[in-house]
């Protein structure tokens, strides 16, 4: 590793220990297990609305034994609004294959924690960094756009984590395993605080003297002109509305109650069929529908 790369760990370190964010799953004490919650919910969501989830979660579930034994109804309720609730589920399904596969303890291995359901590169590399302090890249949309403004000074890496993004990524860390952990960490931090896709504050950057973006002159490219997504009548929105329902349901919903959520028939179907299939609703005799067992 040269000097500039001693360089880069050392200042972002130090901006790290005096500006990170207090978020909960970062404090000492903090199991492998909570870390592999928090980077599930954390998928797609903003930290702010998955602390207080993820404090409630532990309290209940403070083990991967005490998850697996829970209902699905018990584990979808407890996501709550958090989105994407197939994350749960296969959350669930982690927390049962860490029973069978490892007597209940999250390994720190990266292979074994990739072959765990719903566990995928980054969610493994992060488990493995953030809690057991070992040495490897943990490449997400933040780092990769920190490290390619660092490195080559191009704005960003693209939509997609590529196998050169996880070398470059890397290259930058020292060899010592608990101050690349530190150093990965921070780089991250860096990232969603500072280095932002639109609006780089470079001006506040720990690394903006050596940095080849900045050197460039920092500009971003014109975003491309799209309209505002529309989400209210979507069929994601109509799920969404089944699915508070049914959480709110002490038993099984009839379809009438399910027609009185949206009014056209096609949207609705489409919603429900869709849960169904995703193993998210059950449908039971009756024409009823339930969250699963």
């Amino acid at each position: 590793m040269d000097l500039m790369d001693t360089w880069l760990t050392r200042q972002v370190v130090d901006w790290f220990d005096g500006v990170g964010r207090d978020l909960p799953w970062r404090a000492p004490g903090t199991t492998a297990w909570g870390v592999l919650v928090s980077e599930v919910m954390s998928q797609q969501t903003p930290v702010t609305r998955v602390a207080p989830i993820w404090r409630d979660w532990l309290e209940r579930w403070p083990t991967p034994r005490e998850f697996a034994e829970a209902s699905g109804a018990d584990v979808l309720r407890a996501w709550g609004r958090l989105g994407y609730p197939r994350r749960a589920l296969r959350l669930h399904e982690c927390a049962r294959a860490l029973v069978e596969r490892h007597d209940g303890d999250v390994p720190a291995d990266v292979t074994q924690l990739r072959a765990l359901p719903g566990v995928g590169v980054y969610t493994a590399s992060a488990v493995a960094v953030f809690h057991y302090r070992r040495r490897h890249a943990v490449v997400d949309t933040n780092v990769r756009r920190v490290v390619a403004r660092y490195t080559t000074g191009e704005p960003d890496s693209g939509q997609a984590t590529s196998a050169a993004d996880l070398v470059a990524a890397e290259a930058l860390l020292p060899p010592d395993a608990e101050t690349a952990a530190a150093h990965s960490v921070a780089l991250m931090e860096l990232g969603a605080l500072v280095c932002t896709a639109r609006k780089p504050r470079c001006e506040e950057c720990p690394v903006s003297a050596r940095c080849r973006f900045k050197a460039a002159g920092a500009v971003v490219p014109a975003a491309p002109s799209r309209k505002p997504q529309r989400y209210h009548g979507t069929t994601r929105y109509v799920r969404g509305q089944i699915m508070a329902l049914l959480r709110e349901s002490p038993r099984p919903v009839p379809r009438v109650a399910i027609d009185g959520l949206w009014h056209e028939p096609g949207r609705r179907e489409a919603a429900l069929t869709g849960l169904i299939s995703d193993g998210l609703v059950e449908a039971l005799p009756g024409d009823r529908f339930a969250l699963p067992t």
